[in-house]
């Protein structure tokens, strides 16, 4: 029976969702659209099947078949970065994070990360995350001109004297020197680990920076820039490194891993290996240049001034609007963004003066240069009048027109 006859409520608000998906622009940095055949894969019978341990070691029989779909994820994720050795289980991002802490951190150890108003992540020590609950988090952050001073976070790093430094962003857009890192890290005798899950795409594809061989432990999500399912990964060349996140993923914090969904990664993994990828990479980088530089033209402040990377961050310290004004106006005109903190923020988290702006879904759906100059002139049409629900709507037609230029599901696939 199909799942329109079964349960229409929920048929309904998926296919709404997919008309969403379709008809709006979605610009949140940290979202994409994978590919059919992930989806497919999630969608097998793979989800019938527990997998408890690893390749080989499972507590479990029947495993001989999903031994071998891990192992491939396992080799094309070690491919990819170049390391050593990787576990696929995570099931998400903060996940791998925790998994990682376990792994190579007591209770109350000390933790320096990027603070959360600078562009950090939750996981990265901030006070109501699990982090900053059993961890001992401090904090480094952005100059006023929205770029980190390394000689600043040394300067830190001496004073907390950190057992673990941790690297990486949500909301950075400039290229993350992960050398620099590894000297502060050396200077205070800190392990190293680097959050790439918001630049693991571009990572992969030699548009950022490696955090390989400089960093000791590397963990990622693989459905921003990678494109892949939602889930999460860890990697090192350290072996016994390797060993204590294994046991810290299973049994420390997880289960029976997600089969369908490592299949998902196995698959992924397969488009990020090929020279297609470095085309969309690429790509999505010159769409979030060209978004910055229109906006810049139009008399909008980025943070950093613009950008190295996938997204933007625009700041509106001097607007009379908030980023949450923002977000909501554009989402009226049929554009998905984020509200954000900046920095030198004067709002609270749940207001900011910023709004976040990412270039891989679009990119993914074959924009290029010119639809990302003529989407920044609309998004600056809208702000330029924010109140103006008419100019919302124009703009709104006339964005879901283009979106329908480059359709990235066929209805019939669902």
């Amino acid at each position: 029976m199909s799942l329109e006859n079964y349960d229409k409520e929920i048929f309904d608000l998926t296919q709404l969702e997919l008309k969403r998906q379709c008809d709006h622009l979605e610009m949140i940095a940290s979202e994409n659209f994978t590919y059919p055949e992930v989806m497919e894969v999630m969608g097998s019978i793979l989800t019938n099947k527990y997998a408890e341990g690893y390749p080989l070691k499972r507590y479990y029989g029947g495993c001989e078949y999903v031994d071998g779909i891990e192992q491939i994820a396992i080799d094309r994720c070690r491919a990819l970065f170049g390391c050593e050795y990787a576990n696929v289980q995570p099931n998400s991002g903060s996940q791998a994070n925790q998994g990682v802490y376990g792994a190579l951190l007591n209770p109350g150890d000390k933790i320096l990360g990027m603070d959360l108003s600078h562009g950090g992540h939750l996981t990265h020590g901030a006070k109501v995350s699990s982090s900053g609950k059993i961890y001992e988090s401090f904090f480094y952050g952005v100059e006023l001109d929205g770029r980190m001073n390394y000689e600043r976070i040394l300067d830190i790093a001496k004073i907390v004297k950190p057992k673990m430094i941790v690297c990486g962003a949500s909301a950075y857009t400039r290229e993350i020197d992960f050398k620099k890192f590894r000297e502060i890290a050396d200077e205070v005798g800190a392990i190293l680990f680097a959050d790439i899950a918001h630049i693991a795409g571009l990572v992969v594809a030699g548009e950022h920076n490696n955090p390989f061989p400089y960093c000791d432990v590397v963990s990622s999500t693989t459905h921003k820039t990678l494109r892949g399912p939602r889930g999460g990964i860890i990697m090192t060349n350290n072996e016994d490194y390797a060993k204590r996140i294994n046991s810290s993923i299973f049994p420390g914090i997880q289960g029976g891993p997600l089969v369908h969904v490592i299949a998902g990664k196995a698959v992924g993994f397969k488009h990020n290996l090929s020279d297609e990828w470095k085309i969309y990479a690429k790509q999505v980088k010159a769409n979030a240049k060209i978004l910055g530089e229109t906006l810049v033209r139009r008399g909008y402040d980025l943070v950093s001034g613009g950008t190295d990377n996938h997204l933007v961050l625009v700041s509106f310290l001097n607007k009379e609007f908030s980023g949450k004004d923002a977000d909501i106006a554009l989402g009226n005109a049929g554009i998905t963004v984020n509200k954000n903190t900046v920095p030198g923020e004067i709002r609270s988290p749940f207001i900011t003066s910023g709004i976040r702006i990412g270039s891989p879904a679009l990119t993914a759906r074959g924009m290029k240069e010119s639809e990302f100059e003529l989407i920044a002139n609309r998004i600056a049409d809208v702000l330029d009048d924010i109140n103006n629900q008419s100019v919302q709507q124009k703009v709104k037609a006339e964005l879901k027109e283009l979106a329908h230029k480059f359709i990235i599901y066929d209805k019939a696939m669902f």
